[in-house]
């Protein structure tokens, strides 16, 4: 799937998400940089952070686990940061990598240097990063109607929380407001030809990312093009009933001068495709429709049909197919 000259890519995100685009830009470029969440404060990740006081390691771990690629030896050290310990004692449901990561961020002291580390370990093609150089504490003002009650507000804070809220997110903030942003994470989006922002959680993952100023700052200087790709559906808790326009208008609202180039979606997930296309336009994208859903019907990304439609989204091929 490589282009004939690989773009220079980044992608940003979190989770499940992240790794199902870079799973598809492995595929098709050997300069590809992974800007990461740092905000996860659940299961192993919640419990590293606060017991060590380091980054949340497992949005990490999974783009690393990401970018392993498809040999035995690719294959065997996916699965090996991906497993988890399942015991009755302190080891239960901490995962392999997670422990990788945060050891060699004990014996480097750096937290760049050993996730490279890792990288060259398990033979990743491309490079992860953390978009903050803290940990961060997303919180979000959550809208909530009950029928025939005036609509309340409340504050929901942590990561966790935000992820399954089930009220409307209004507004997004970070703590600490003003986080140091990861300096090698803003050199690569301002050398980027292309960025990537999503498929994932779209307040909790994706939109944190435009929060960080320095990295804010970058993605609105950069030469890169910028390519939103939208979700399969509205997840349960955080954008519940959201349309994929409502994704984008979020997008907006938290980034009001970003000028976005393409945005892709999958025509299953699209109410009206009109609204969306004049949704993109507003921000300055053309919208691209392609089939990028697995055979099977869920909601999860095929790598193969997804690298197919970044590779038009970068060549510029916005014709039905």
């Amino acid at each position: 799937m490589a282009l004939d000259a690989a773009p220079a890519v980044v992608a940003l995100g979190g989770g499940h998400g992240l790794y199902a685009s870079l799973s598809a830009l492995r595929l098709m470029s050997d300069q590809l940089t992974a800007v990461v969440t740092v905000a996860d404060d659940g299961g192993s990740s919640g419990r590293l952070r606060k017991e060590l006081d380091v980054l949340p390691p497992g949005d990490l771990r999974m783009a690393l686990a990401a970018l392993c690629d498809d040999s035995e030896w690719g294959r065997t050290w996916s699965d090996l940061l991906q497993h988890r310990f399942v015991s009755a004692g302190s080891l239960d449901n901490h995962a392999m990598g997670n422990l990788m990561i945060v050891a060699l961020w004990e014996l480097l002291g750096d937290t760049v240097q050993g996730l490279d580390w890792v990288g060259r370990l398990l033979g990743a093609r491309g490079r992860v990063l953390p978009m903050a150089s803290v940990p961060l504490v997303v919180e979000a003002d959550v809208r909530r109607e009950a029928p025939g009650e005036r609509a309340a507000g409340e504050t929901v804070v942590g990561q966790s929380r935000v992820a399954v809220t089930d009220g409307r997110i209004e507004q997004l903030r970070l703590v600490p407001a003003d986080p140091p942003a990861c300096p090698e994470a803003v050199e690569a989006v301002r050398a980027a030809d292309w960025v990537v922002l999503g498929p994932g959680s779209w307040y909790s993952s994706v939109l944190v990312h435009l929060l960080v100023p320095e990295l804010a700052a970058a993605l609105h200087d950069t030469d890169a093009k910028i390519c939103v790709t939208l979700n399969l559906g509205a997840e349960r808790g955080e954008t519940h009933g959201l349309s994929a326009t409502d994704h984008l208008e979020a997008l907006h609202k938290h980034a009001p001068g970003l000028r976005v180039d393409a945005v892709l979606a999958d025509p299953s997930a699209v109410e009206d495709t009109s609204e969306l296309a004049a949704a993109a336009g507003s921000m300055g994208a053309r919208l691209l429709m392609r089939q990028v859903r697995r055979g099977d019907a869920s909601d999860r990304h095929d790598p193969l049909r997804l690298a197919a439609a970044y590779r038009d989204v970068f060549e510029g091929v916005y014709g039905d197919v």
